[in-house]
């Protein structure tokens, strides 16, 4: 075998850990491209599932959050509970009216502004809301079966700094 020398070695041992690293970093970043595919896969499922129970009260996926919001502080405006849901106001528009067309909230005009209405829970939308928490803690039981409490615990913690990175990310 010819003698390179040290130099020549050392290139050689660089190139061999450069073509390591290279192997490591396509790893990780199949193991990112996973971890996305997963969490979509993940959220995906829980929201059907979550839809599949709320559909026996009469709701539909995206109202649960409408009728949660109007709980914690009912006669909100349409762009307050669309800015609060992080959706667009049309969107809420169209969640608004139909939550009113099926009973479970009222939409009044501002008293000091005629540009904006209010949405306020009727009885039959207090009543949503029992329904509305019960479907998630029917949801949570079947998604977290077999999880400890410390796995839930865990979950719960890394999966909160994982949309603090990315809403930090994202400015």
């Amino acid at each position: 075998m010819p003698d390179y020398g040290s130099g020549a070695r050392a290139d050689k041992e660089a190139s061999m850990a450069k073509k390591n690293k290279s192997g490591d970093d396509k790893k990780n970043n199949e193991e990112k491209v996973e971890l996305f595919s997963q969490l979509s896969a993940s959220a995906r499922y829980s929201r059907t599932l979550l839809s599949r129970q709320l559909l026996a009260s009469g709701l539909y996926a995206g109202q649960d959050a409408v009728i949660l919001a109007l709980d914690a502080n009912d006669g909100l405006s349409l762009s307050a509970i669309a800015d609060q849901l992080g959706v667009r106001a049309p969107t809420m528009t169209k969640t608004i009216n139909r939550l009113a067309a099926q009973g479970f909230v009222d939409k009044r005009d501002s008293e000091t502004d005629a540009r904006l209405s209010h949405v306020y829970l009727t009885d039959a939308g207090h009543d949503a809301v029992k329904s509305v928490r019960k479907a998630i803690r029917k949801s949570q039981k079947i998604a977290l079966q077999d999880l400890s409490a410390k796995d839930v615990k865990s979950l719960v913690r890394l999966l909160k700094k994982v949309e603090q990175n990315i809403a930090s990310a994202l400015g």
